[in-house]
Order: C-alpha cells, then sequence, then structure tokens
C-alpha cells in the first residue's frame, strides 16, 4: 500500500517536476559518512586506529593501502585455485604491490607506496578512470571524494572472491537481491556471495525519520515522498523510485551507481531548499 511521507496537506496546485535547481552540490555531508563506513572497515579488516576524522592520516603513508591490495591478491589467489573457471567472469589481481613499511607521511616513499596502490587498482582491478584517484589527491587532500570512491569500489570487487567488504556494499547487494526478484531477473553469473548477517533494518525508524527530514519543506504544495515498499519511495510526481537504508544514524539514498544522504538529496531537488540554498552565494561553495 502506498503512503505519503509528509504531513498529509493537500495541495492546492499540481506540484513541480523534479529537477536539481541548485547549481551546485556541497558534497562534505555524504563524504563523511562514506569515510566513516571505510574506516570501519578497515578497522574490523586490520585492527586499525582510525575513525573518520583520521581516516586520511592513516592512509597517507600508503602501507594500509598497499596491505589491502596485497591481501586482496592472497584472497584472489585462494579463491582462483577453488573455482578456475570464474577467472574469465571476474576481475582478479594476479600479483600485489611493493611497498616502503618505513615511509612516513609526505616523503617519496609515502608517495611511491600510494602510486604503487594506484597503479595496481588500474592493471590488476581493472577499475574505471572515473573512479580512480591520483597520489596528490591523498596526499595533499586535493580530491578526496575520488579517493572514498576508489576505496568503495575495490571494496565491491573483493567482496566477490571473499574479502570483507564496506556496510555500504552489503546494503546495495541487498537493494540489487530486491530489484532482481521485483523484475524476475536470474542471479549474476557468478552470484555473489551471501552478505554477513546485520542487525534488521526497523523500516518504522526508518518511515520517521524520512517523515521527519521530509516535514522541512515548506512549499506551497508540499514535496512528497510516496511510499511503495519498505525501504523504496516514489519521489516527488515523477515516476523516480529511491531506495533509502539507515546507516548507523544516516539516512541514506541509493543514487545510480552511488549514495547520497537524504538530507543531501533532498536539499538538492525539494524546490523550497534549492532555492534558499542558492540565495546566499557567499557561503556556499561553487566549486561543490
Amino acid at each position: 500500500m502506498s503512503q505519503h511521507v509528509g504531513h498529509g496537506r493537500k495541495p492546492r496546485t499540481p506540484g513541480p517536476p523534479v529537477r536539481s535547481i541548485r547549481p551546485f552540490k556541497s558534497s562534505e555531508q555524504y563524504l563523511e559518512v562514506m569515510k566513516e563506513d571505510l574506516a570501519e572497515w578497515l578497522r574490523d579488516l586490520y585492527g586499525l586506529d582510525i575513525d573518520a576524522a583520521n581516516f586520511l592520516r592513516v592512509l597517507e603513508t600508503g602501507l594500509v593501502l598497499c596491505r589491502h591490495a596485497n591481501t586482496v591478491t592472497e584472497a584472489a589467489l585462494a579463491f582462483l585455485a577453488e573455482a578456475p573457471e570464474r577467472v574469465q567472469k571476474i576481475p582478479m589481481p594476479q600479483v600485489g604491490v611493493f611497498c616502503n613499511g618505513a615511509a612516513q607521511p609526505g616523503t617519496f616513499q609515502a608517495r611511491d607506496n600510494i602510486s604503487n596502490f594506484i597503479q595496481w587498482c588500474r592493471k590488476e582491478m581493472g577499475i574505471q578512470e572515473v573512479l580512480m584517484f591520483e597520489t596528490e589527491d591523498l596526499v595533499l587532500r586535493k580530491n578526496v571524494k575520488s579517493v572514498v570512491l576508489c576505496l568503495l569500489e575495490l571494496g565491491r570487487r573483493a567482496w566477490r572472491f571473499g574479502v570483507a567488504a564496506p556496510s555500504l556494499v552489503y546494503l546495495e547487494e541487498e537493494i540489487e537481491e530486491e530489484l532482481r526478484r521485483d523484475l524476475d531477473l536470474p542471479s549474476p553469473d557468478p552470484p555473489p556471495p551471501v552478505p554477513p548477517a546485520r542487525r534488521p533494518c526497523h523500516f518504522h525508524n526508518l518511515d520517521q525519520m524520512v517523515q521527519s527530514l521530509v516535514s522541512h519543506c515548506t512549499c506551497p504544495v508540499q514535496f512528497s515522498m510516496v511510499k511503495i515498499s519498505d525501504g523504496k519511495y516514489r519521489v516527488g510526481d515523477s515516476n523516480t523510485l529511491i531506495f533509502i537504508r539507515i546507516l548507523r544514524s544516516h539516512v541514506m539514498v541509493r543514487v545510480g551507481g552511488g549514495w547520497d544522504t537524504l538530507g543531501h538529496y533532498l536539499d538538492k531537488h525539494d524546490p523550497c531548499r534549492c532555492t534558499s540554498l542558492c540565495e546566499f552565494p557567499r557561503s556556499f561553495s561553487l566549486r561543490g
């Protein structure tokens, strides 16, 4: 049963089409969520003292990156030994990377470690250039988003042959499985691993959080999100369907091949929010 999320006010006129009025965006919010998820992932894998706040400092020598590359390579070779017929179906690394264990932050050795990891991602994992980063992006914090997207993509790929993945990857697979059921599609070949058990999503709490965020709308005709099923909503007056999940305390939206926070998503699509944000050019960077 479909239901509207919001205050339930009856619209006086047809609502506006869903579109991004805002000519720029601030990516800090969802980047922090992704850094938090990646930090927890690396902490669980390697017992590191890492969180969203020190995430880049922990990575800047390249030691953790190279260690993970070699862990992924070892897992791939073990997987290949058990299932050699799958080598043509899943991109798998054949060699690891050299790492200078004495590298200090900002040194040539640290840059070399990071460069080795980047080349490994390109050549051994086949990660697309649009998801790659450059050494300076990490060392000088020039493009943190690219660092985050690369690690998330690496997590997706390595999970296919047995390496634990970030929580966002498991949420993605949960949504993909739901889509396959809805559309009666076959499972991919080879089938993905079964995600680890996680605490169930309390969709009642999710609905309350969605309603709270949507209720900030001040448009004469309130921007609507219609609940189609648990975690699935229709946006505005369009036929656009989005999937929403809770990641820790964050309400996340599956957008295309990536993620956004629901708050940031609404900032870009709810007309009153994007209009009000655009009225303060001195307070917001046009670079995004």
